[in-house]
């Protein structure tokens, strides 16, 4: 299995397979975008899927294809049909920014994705071309449709608020979602943008955007037995059935239930998203390592993985990759 020293074992393998993105997101990268990755230095189809492989072959259950934007790679239906027809099979999830997934949802659900994550911070149109840089909101409103009808489910929203932005939009948010039948979960910015100008003080935190919801909804917490090592924590809301997240990564972390690990486009396994070093499995899969020493490699990183990711500690320094480069 891929434990670490402290215990956890990563089950959860999250590959990025591009770092390219069709949306410029103001807390991810600068307008005019980031210098992407060279072509030879990606994971070809073959490669990605053999290491997905071994990686299944030590205990991962849950695969989860990002980006960048995902929905770029060309062969990402093909993609998930390989990796669906391992054994075991893994669970298999993309989180995309929607565009273009209404055309591809079809395919993916006959591929055997079971379900879509999906990035949403505003119903504004004027604030979505402000924060995203591009006038694309009905696109990603049609791609949540189009993965609900062919039965990628639950679908799941993911948000981002920023104070002065859109941290108005909480309540909003919600009512919007539980009427759709998505299952709305809200982010706490995490320090990952390629400008690096993060500033917790400017972060809105769990305990703010628990505040705003709940001067119009009844919360319910879900207890933590039902969460396991979900990085959410959920709260029924107004009596159910919807429900509502809050993955607070700053203010309350969960390092010590982690069993995520993330293998970026080009073939570098980090053990913690906020991790500083990387194994290069690209580099020795192609000068000719076996599944048992690409195995080892794994097993090898996972046991470097620190007990937390030390946002509030004195010495922490932003990873030098942006959240596009390695994948969520």
């Amino acid at each position: 299995m891929l434990v670490d020293t402290y215990g956890r074992v990563a089950t959860d393998l999250r590959v990025s397979l591009t770092d390219k993105c069709n949306l410029r997101c103001s807390y991810c990268m600068p307008p005019e975008g980031l210098e992407w990755l060279p072509g030879p230095d990606l994971l070809t189809d073959d490669e990605l899927v053999r290491l997905v492989s071994v990686a299944v072959g030590l205990g991962v259950t849950e695969v989860r294809f990002t980006g960048g934007e995902p929905l770029l790679r060309r062969g990402l239906v093909s993609i998930v049909e390989r990796v669906g027809a391992l054994s075991p099979r893994p669970r298999m999830q993309v989180t995309t920014n929607g565009i273009g997934l209404a055309k591809v949802a079809p395919a993916l659900a006959a591929a055997g994705l079971d379900r879509v994550n999906v990035s949403l911070d505003t119903l504004d149109r004027e604030r979505f071309v402000t924060l995203a840089r591009r006038d694309r909101l009905v696109d990603v409103l049609a791609g949540l449709a189009g993965a609900a009808d062919a039965g990628l489910t639950p679908v799941k929203v993911n948000a981002v608020l920023m104070r002065g932005v859109n941290d108005d939009e909480a309540a909003p948010l919600l009512r919007w979602a539980l009427g759709e039948g998505y299952h709305l979960r809200f982010i706490e910015q995490m320090p990952l943008d390629a400008q690096h100008g993060w500033d917790r003080a400017t972060m809105v935190t769990a305990e703010e955007i628990l505040a705003s919801l709940q001067a119009e909804f009844d919360l319910t917490p879900v207890g933590e037995q039902e969460r396991g090592s979900d990085p959410a924590e959920e709260w029924v809301v107004d009596g159910g059935p919807g429900k509502v997240g809050v993955i607070a990564s700053v203010t309350r972390p969960f390092c010590g239930s982690c069993d995520r690990v993330r293998l970026t486009a080009d073939g570098q396994l980090r053990n913690c998203l906020f991790a500083r070093e990387e194994s290069d499995l690209r580099g020795a899969m192609r000068a000719g390592a076996s599944d048992e020493e690409l195995g080892a490699r794994m097993r090898a990183s996972l046991l470097a993985k620190l007990p937390g990711h030390g946002i509030d500690d004195p010495g922490f320094l932003q990873p030098t990759r942006p959240m596009s480069a390695i994948g969520g």
